[in-house]
């Protein structure tokens, strides 16, 4: 009995190596996209309606892949209508994005703590995750009007279920020498497919950090990363956006690229859009992918303008450049992954903000999209 103790107590410990191996392995796993093609556009004028309000602003959108619904944020300050998201359908069955096949089929009130919508410009939607049955909204606040941004869980019907703490250096001074600048801040938010980690980041460089993108370089964001289970900020990285296309004249005109959206991939990879913009230049949309595994954490650096160059940012690889679709694009804010295609590779879904002018138009862009395990 003794020797077959021992004999048993031998088997179960190397039972309990093996699984401990076979799980820190699938831990480890990475993925890459390795296949990115374009599947066709779709495009609803500025004006259309829907549900007693006007379909635009769409600044973000989510996948709920059980019921195969898209959640698309508008970032509508209720103004035209009470801010909301639209639910819709999008079936890529054919292999092609059709507009006979898009269907919006609702439209859901976000709600505050009592209950009520909110109050016109009291807030400014621009990015959204589904959870597994709920949503996470994210808002860039007014810095001129003294409105905090913030990110809020709510419930499919829009009721108010959580506000997760900003950190205080995302939060503008009176002096304004620090925290976001007006309209470059959450712009983004994406949740990873384990339901493990919540990122959001800033569009450019808060004060403190460095300056707006540049013709000569481009802005240190920071990206942010939440805990989802508490709730809670858990560790920031440095992004680095691309300067203005060449060509643009930023003197005294409204010029910008900034970092509009991300989207999970696992952990550590993300998928990130840069969308840039002169008169000269137009609309220029970028699609990356960035890795965080050799990325220095930043949380502890209240200011990073004279210490950048100490800090190893997200690593960048150019997936595509959507100039070179040749199709004509406007303002480009959201993406998602959608379902599986039947070839293997996945949906992948880009939403436009028309910015309720009758000079643009609200665009959904399909596109096929490949990820493979690299570890």
């Amino acid at each position: 009995m003794h020797n077959l103790g021992k004999i048993l107590i031998f088997i179960a410990c190397f039972l309990m190596a093996a699984t401990v191996a076979i799980f820190v392995n699938l831990s480890a796993q990475s993925f890459a996209v390795t296949k990115i093609d374009f599947i066709g556009r779709a495009i609803f004028p500025t004006g259309s309606p829907f549900g007693g309000t006007e379909i635009g602003g769409l600044s973000g959108i989510t996948y709920d892949a059980e019921k195969q619904v898209y959640y698309a944020i508008s970032d509508d300050r209720s103004s035209k209508a009470p801010a909301r998201f639209y639910s819709l359908k999008i079936n890529l069955a054919s292999g092609k994005l059709e507009k006979e096949n898009i269907e919006f089929t609702g439209v859901t009130t976000l709600l505050d703590e009592n209950g009520k919508s909110f109050p016109e410009f009291s807030l400014d939607p621009e990015g959204i995750t589904f959870t597994g049955n709920s949503v996470f909204v994210s808002s860039e606040g007014d810095v001129d009007r003294q409105i905090a941004p913030f990110i809020k869980e709510l419930s499919l019907d829009g009721k108010l279920l959580k506000t997760l703490p900003i950190p205080d250096l995302f939060l503008p001074d009176a002096k304004g020498t620090k925290g976001i600048r007006n309209n470059l801040a959450f712009e983004n938010l994406t949740l990873t497919a384990d339901r493990k980690y919540l990122f959001t980041a800033t569009e450019n460089a808060t004060v403190q950090d460095g300056a707006v993108t540049s013709l000569e370089k481009g802005s240190p964001c920071r990206i942010l990363r939440y805990d989802a289970a508490s709730g809670n900020p858990d560790a920031s990285f440095a992004y680095i956006t691309e300067p203005l296309p060449p060509g643009a004249n930023p003197v005294g005109k409204l010029t910008s690229n900034g970092l509009v959206d991300l989207l999970a991939i696992d952990d550590k990879r993300l998928i990130s859009l840069e969308r840039a913009f002169s008169l000269e230049t137009g609309t220029t949309i970028r699609i990356f992918e960035i890795s965080l595994e050799k990325a220095d954490r930043i949380e502890a650096l209240p200011s990073l303008k004279t210490r950048i160059s100490e800090v190893s940012p997200a690593q960048k690889r150019l997936l595509l450049d959507l100039e070179t679709l040749k199709i004509p694009l406007d303002n480009i804010e959201g993406l998602t992954f959608g379902p599986d295609l039947a070839d293997g590779t996945r949906g992948l879904i880009l939403v436009s903000d028309n910015n309720f002018s009758p000079l643009q138009e609200t665009q959904i862009l399909g596109f096929q999209i490949k990820v493979q395990k690299t570890s």
